[in-house]
């Protein structure tokens, strides 16, 4: 009678532990789809069989030598047969080329796991592939992935993308002692001496190029003599349903680190992305042209843009049509990168219904950043930012730019470019104009940055619903806002060096209410552009507000008031 009573309960224990797995799953998708702006679905994991292999199974080697490509397609192809099932990468360093998925997948990597890719570029062929929002040809993926359904990465392991051997290297991003040991070890230094490249294959790649794309080709062989230009994104899964990332780290990657393209129904958690700060195009995620993703729990510390949202470029965006919807992004910390959370500059197929929340920049490059230019067209609506702090951000806090030409905005101030604030002549709104507009950002704190905020619009086609709520910023610049038209402003608080604190030029439908001025003689708003109409700002101040305020002399001073809250 004892054994029975025994029996039942750890019967009993098993239940009650799946009662509260299952109830803390409940809790946690509750909280992450609590207060959504839109409507969206929750996203159901994929579901993949119980079978479960590991790679020594089928003759893997963990010494960090041996070639073990075979050993993984031979698992992926065993547990394939059987409807599928979990490929387990026990603790080692395991070297291998490409690792080709297929449906109904979990490559769960152990914790102590090292899976290495190899640095034997001829391992990657040539495929028909999207780069840089673009219809083109690059190397084999190193994890690679189309047309499949229920996929996931688990475990603690990691992923190293043997970044070093495919990436050219800009010599402002080194020291002196790294650039000589670079050079040392062989590769290719171009006539100035600014840049290093691997071969001279990539060099000549390079040379040809336009944004990292060659243009000129047609045909996949003509791509050969410059394959080694051709470096592949690191986990490239195009057109796949039900993805999971849960655990794993990825690092070291070729160009981008992670790229969903055309995915529906991704789930990305708890991963750590990371890339050396000068690796070239190092992005940590671009999730592009997917619809009904999360991205949380995450932590980055990349080469380029962290975090960052795409459509499509141009004409190839446009003809592909295919929106990035329904995205939430929660809880991640981002360290280096040029973006903590970026959307652009490929935008072109749009991108819309957003949520960004309780995120973390510490050195960011920039924290918010929007970009694109002309050429690119696609509609950025829908997008709803809250509760971010940043810390120690080189350049803007929040960025939008609408001039983007493809340099960091470190680089673009490190090469004494300025920023477009000139105009020429405006042209014609067309499908190649881009369009920002219905955004709010609320609950924001930056301690230190360059600039707090920038919002550049165009000319023909202004910023538009821009809403900056319960922001708190100490920054050398405060708000400089241009081409915009409709903002409004609640609880702004900027602690600046410099004055004016807040610039406008050519703004239309400008409110702001609570402003907190700094205290100063001097005058810290200024309103410029013949352009401007209809800006209303209400201060918290002791003084007279016209004391505050400069108006540029083409400038219909009517349209403009100052008054006290």
């Amino acid at each position: 009678m004892g054994e029975i009573k025994r029996s039942w309960f750890i019967l009993y224990l098993f239940a009650a532990f799946a009662c509260n797995e299952k109830a803390a799953d409940n809790r946690e998708k509750d909280d992450l789809y609590e207060g959504l702006e839109f409507e969206m679905p929750i996203i159901k994991e994929p579901v993949i069989p119980d079978l479960s292999v590991s790679i020594t199974d089928f003759g893997a080697v963990s010494d960090g030598y041996t070639l073990n490509t075979q050993a993984f397609a031979d698992a992926i192809q065993y547990v394939t047969d059987k409807g599928g099932g979990k490929i387990v990468i026990p603790r080692g360093i395991w070297l291998t080329g490409p690792i080709i998925l297929k449906n109904n997948l979990n490559i769960h990597a152990e914790a102590g796991a090292l899976v290495v890719f190899s640095k034997d570029k001829n391992l990657y062929p040539l495929i028909e592939t999207s780069f840089e929002g673009l219809n083109t040809v690059r190397c084999l993926s190193p994890i690679y992935g189309k047309n499949l359904e229920n996929i996931a990465f688990t475990g603690e392991g990691v992923f190293d993308g043997s970044g070093e051997a495919w990436r050219f290297v800009k010599r402002s991003k080194l020291t002196e002692s790294q650039w000589k040991d670079l050079v040392a070890s062989g590769g290719i230094v171009d006539e100035k001496g600014n840049n290093w490249y691997p071969s001279e294959s990539f060099k000549k790649g390079a040379e040809i190029s336009d944004m990292n794309v060659p243009r000129q080709f047609s045909k996949k062989e003509e791509y050969e003599p410059i394959k080694d230009f051709l470096r592949p994104v690191m986990v490239s899964l195009v057109s796949c349903k039900n993805v999971l990332f849960d655990g794993p780290v990825f690092q070291n990657s070729p160009a981008w680190c992670i790229h969903p393209l055309m995915c529906e129904n991704l789930i990305i958690r708890n991963i750590d992305v990371r890339n050396p700060w000068f690796s070239q195009n190092g992005d940590g995620i671009d999730i592009e042209s997917c619809k009904n993703s999360v991205v949380y729990n995450c932590t980055f510390d990349v080469g380029d843009d962290a975090i960052c949202i795409k459509s499509g470029k141009d004409k190839d965006g446009r003809d592909r049509a295919m929106p990035t919807e329904n995205l939430i992004i929660k809880n991640c910390i981002v360290y280096h990168g040029h973006g903590g959370v970026t959307v652009g500059s490929e935008m072109s197929g749009g991108v819309k219904n957003m949520h960004v929340s309780d995120c973390t920049f510490i050195g960011t490059d920039v924290g918010l950043r929007f970009k694109s230019n002309r050429g690119r067209g696609g509609v950025v609506e829908g997008i709803y930012i809250s509760d971010v702090n940043m810390m120690n951000i080189p350049t803007n806090a929040i960025s939008f730019d609408l001039y983007y030409g493809g340099l960091s905005v470190s680089e673009m101030l490190a090469s004494d470019q300025e920023m477009n604030i000139q105009v020429d002549t405006i042209p014609e709104v067309s499908e190649e104009t881009p369009q920002f507009k219905d955004i709010i950002i609320r609950n924001v704190t930056c301690k230190g940055a360059l600039q707090g905020i920038y919002l550049q619009g165009l000319p023909e086609m202004n910023l538009e619903n821009i809403v900056l709520e319960n922001i708190n910023m100490e920054a050398d610049n405060g708000l400089f806002c241009m081409d915009v038209n409709g903002v409004t402003i609640r609880n702004l608080f900027l602690r600046t060096k410099k004055l004016p604190a807040f610039d406008f030029y050519n703004s239309k439908n400008i409110s702001i209410k609570e402003l907190v001025l700094p205290e100063s003689e001097q005058p810290v708003i200024s309103v410029n552009g013949e352009r401007t109409e209809n800006v209303t700002i209400e201060v918290i101040s002791d003084k007279e507000p016209d004391k505050y305020l400069i108006l540029g002399e083409k400038v219909n001073a009517e349209m403009v008031h100052v008054k006290k809250h």
